[in-house]
């Protein structure tokens, strides 16, 4: 088998425990300074993350439920346009607050990834300038090969089309790269393109399907803090609640 040269981290849910305290408060305050009737609540937020990238999931809840207002055809797509990059900023802000901190364990093991010389990059459905965010403003000391955010791909997860472009990008075989993602459609897309996953849920992706991936852990863990719990796979890992760069390169190595 050949030997793991390369990671690639899905951003929300996995960098960043974002989705529930930062991208719904965003669209929320969006559609409050836009005078649209709607607020997402925690609940159906969830359902709404089965759509991949921002503005398909707006343009989806438009043509399912509405903004209780009209919107004429012609404008729909700059109509969305707006709203997206309202989101985005207020995201942003929330980002440079620092009060959405790394999730436990991947502040460590990308500086172990560093550390090895491997490459790292992040293949997120996220808007370009909030994967440049996180990767400046929450963790700065961290080296990326690469950032590839939504708009670099014409179709979203669970396609995988994210995936085989950073595979493209880095001149690698599937079998040389592994994936960390948190959700059904990025377990999915990674999948698809033939990458090994290790999964991380948190309180949304907990409950969804994420049987393709190879190892599910509740957190990467860190040994002063957050500890993981192995939930599936890792078949003959020694696993202590904290997963390293070395552990996980030696086991889909071998």
């Amino acid at each position: 088998m050949a030997k793991i040269k390369a990671f690639f981290f899905d951003q929300d849910g996995v960098i960043i425990d974002t989705e529930k305290d930062g991208h719904r408060v965003a669209f929320n305050e969006t559609f409050k300074e836009f005078g649209l009737n709607a607020e997402w609540s925690v609940e159906e937020y969830h359902g709404l993350l089965q759509v991949g990238g921002g503005k398909e999931r707006m343009r989806h809840y438009h043509h399912t439920k509405g903004f209780g207002i009209e919107i004429n055809p012609e404008e729909e797509d700059e109509f969305i346009r707006k709203l997206h990059k309202y989101k985005t900023d207020t995201f942003i802000k929330l980002l440079e607050s620092n009060k959405l901190p790394p999730r436990p364990g991947i502040r460590r093991i990308m500086r172990e990834i560093n550390k090895m010389g491997l490459v790292m990059a992040v293949t997120t459905t996220s808007n370009q300038r909030a994967a440049q965010a996180v990767a400046t403003k929450i963790l700065p000391e961290i080296n990326f090969d690469f950032i590839l955010a939504g708009d670099a791909v014409k179709v979203k997860k669970p396609n995988p089309e994210i995936y085989l472009t950073a595979l493209e990008k880095t001149g690698l075989q599937p079998e040389e790269c592994l994936v960390i993602e948190d959700s059904k459609n990025g377990v999915a897309a990674a999948h698809a393109a033939g990458i090994r996953i290790v999964a991380t849920t948190n309180f949304y992706t907990e409950r969804e399907d994420l049987s393709l991936a190879d190892i599910i852990v509740t957190c990467l863990g860190d040994p002063d803090g957050e500890k993981g719990k192995l939930k599936s796979g890792g078949e003959g890992l020694k696993y202590d609640g904290v997963l390293t760069a070395r552990q996980l390169v030696d086991y889909f190595s071998s």
